[in-house]
């Protein structure tokens, strides 16, 4: 049973799942959750994450066998995929259930957050609209913590962009190591029509803009902490890019692309109330 739970697990995708979890805490942290409701916060959006991963490894169980996928437990056989398809459901239902609970609003904003994640493991990720997705989902998760306060709020504009930005790179990050055995499976998304170069370059251009976004969206002067912010993730993009251009790509330019980004989400959370409409 517990080697069957471990294999659940890492069928979620725990990484991304906790990384998108961890960003929607600290929006909710910046826009000064109670203890309560930040808890319903992170719960609803793990729940939503475990769906998406879930589905992932159910819908492409078979093309991950054909790949010899070692690190996906569905594949390899660890566990079933009537298992993994049947916990995708149930963490869909809950995570609805419980963003419910937190607002209507909220509800709305995760449905389609979620929405675009399952679009995207049904098919669109074979398309040249396979980074619609991260653009909404990514764009979509600072709504559902502006919306799920105690007094609701949509989201300032600039944060709904750099969200669909933040979503746009960490699309090309996810997809980059896997470019030899999607193109074995018949997947043709944006960066495997551009090719990993071309990809990296599109990836950081996301990520400069979203940094000056956050950076200069809650108004003018630029506070201190996000003009470090700024600096700092500017810097990143400037390597990244050298990099690029003088190598192929590397894991060194995915740790750039995740520092970039995580520099981005950590200036969100700082900018609190700011992130609402006035």
């Amino acid at each position: 049973m517990a080697t069957r739970a471990t294999s659940l697990l890492l069928a979620s995708h725990p990484g991304p799942t906790l990384v998108v979890t961890a960003i929607a805490a600290g929006l909710g942290l910046g826009l000064g959750y109670p203890p309560g409701r930040l808890a319903l916060l992170a719960v609803a959006v793990l729940l939503g994450q475990l769906s998406i991963g879930w589905s992932n490894d159910w819908l492409d169980a078979a093309r991950d066998r054909a790949v010899s996928r070692a690190d996906k437990p569905a594949a390899r056989g660890d566990i079933p995929v009537p298992v993994v398809r049947s916990a995708a459901f149930i963490a869909l239902m809950l995570a609805l259930v419980v963003t419910a609970v937190l607002a209507l609003g909220a509800l709305l904003a995760h449905l389609v957050a979620i929405a675009g994640g399952w679009a995207y493991n049904l098919g669109l990720k074979s398309s040249v609209w396979s980074f619609a997705p991260f653009a909404v989902s990514f764009g979509l998760l600072p709504a559902i913590a502006t919306l799920g306060q105690e007094d609701p709020a949509l989201p300032a504009p600039w944060v709904l962009a750099a969200g669909a930005l933040l979503g746009v790179a960490a699309h090309i990050t996810n997809v980059l190591p896997d470019l030899a055995d999607d193109a074995e499976t018949g997947i043709r998304g944006l960066p495997h029509r551009l090719g990993a170069r071309r990809s990296g370059l599109a990836a950081f251009a996301c990520l400069a803009v979203a940094t000056a976004l956050v950076a200069f969206g809650p108004g003018w002067p630029v506070r201190p902490v996000l003009l470090v912010g700024l600096l700092l993730g500017l810097a990143a993009v400037v390597a990244g890019v050298v990099l690029l251009l003088r190598r192929s790509p590397t894991r060194l330019l995915m740790q750039l692309i995740m520092t970039c980004a995580l520099i981005d989400v950590v200036m969100l959370a700082l900018a609190g109330q700011s992130v609402v409409t006035a």
